[in-house]
């Protein structure tokens, strides 16, 4: 078994919002991953007292704990539990009912002896590669697929499109989001690898283009986790003009984990 995982923060100055775990318990033969990219709110105030990377860690933790604890649980409730749980821990102190309150993407994959499970809400990303080195990218397409002038339009700054009926959903503090994640699950046969990658790294295929899916693979595979996230640092460097990037930020935070179960 191999498994590899880099998490780059976008500004050195600044937390990395990313989270990224991999449990692999002794005693079995499958495991989880466990990959969010928390959400950057606007300046001014959103409803809670602690950050975002606090968010990250505490949602992390118990997707991590209970993909592994609670084996035979859909991964669908696997987040509910999750975001229940963290959503407890700040109740009392912070109002989780603002639309910028803390929240994540989310990207869970769980594998035994019989399948590989996984669960994708927003825009991060899961590749699954075959033994025939064909790769299926699992997405959540819902925010690429809103038009152009809503995600140009405040309704995305201030919030007002998130988890909410027309616009994207992503893990806040209401459990019932897991119903509206991607899922599935294939023969763990027809898995030789997997990787999760926040956005900041799949910027390589889906901002830059200087690849497909299957070539982000394998730059994973045959050059390391941290290759691509170089990759995707030198092309933002070089888009001074920002042609590629665009309003996005310069150098947004990068996680990549990399399973061979």
């Amino acid at each position: 078994m191999r498994t590899e995982l880099i998490s780059e923060p976008g500004d050195p100055a600044r937390a990395n919002e990313d989270f990224a775990a991999l449990a692999v318990p002794v005693a079995g033969q499958g495991g989880s991953l466990v990959v969010l990219d928390g959400v950057t709110p606007p300046q001014g105030a959103y409803g809670c007292r602690h950050t975002v990377a606090w968010f990250t860690a505490r949602l992390g933790g118990a997707l991590t704990e209970l993909s592994v604890s609670q084996g035979d649980m859909p991964l669908a409730d696997v987040l509910a539990g999750a975001v229940s749980r963290t959503a407890a821990a700040h109740a009392s102190t912070c109002d989780l009912s603002h639309p910028r309150t803390p929240q994540a993407t989310v990207v869970l994959a769980r594998w035994s002896p019989r399948s590989v499970e996984y669960l994708v809400l927003s825009d991060s990303v899961l590749l699954l590669e075959g033994p025939d080195k064909a790769v299926t990218a699992v997405l959540d397409d819902r925010l690429e697929r809103l038009p152009r002038a809503s995600l140009a339009s405040v309704a995305v700054t201030d919030g007002t499109l998130r988890n909410r009926e027309g616009g994207f959903f992503t893990a806040a503090a209401d459990p019932s989001v897991a119903s509206r994640a991607v899922t599935g699950a294939v023969p763990r046969e027809e898995v030789r690898a997997l990787a999760a990658l926040t956005d900041g790294a799949t910027r390589w295929v889906d901002r830059f283009g200087a690849g497909d899916w299957a070539g982000c693979l394998r730059v994973v595979r045959e050059e390391g986790a941290g290759a691509l996230v170089r990759r995707v640092r030198a092309l933002e460097r070089d888009d001074s003009a920002r042609t590629r990037l665009g309003r996005a930020k310069r150098h947004d935070d990068a996680t990549v984990v990399y399973v061979e179960p």
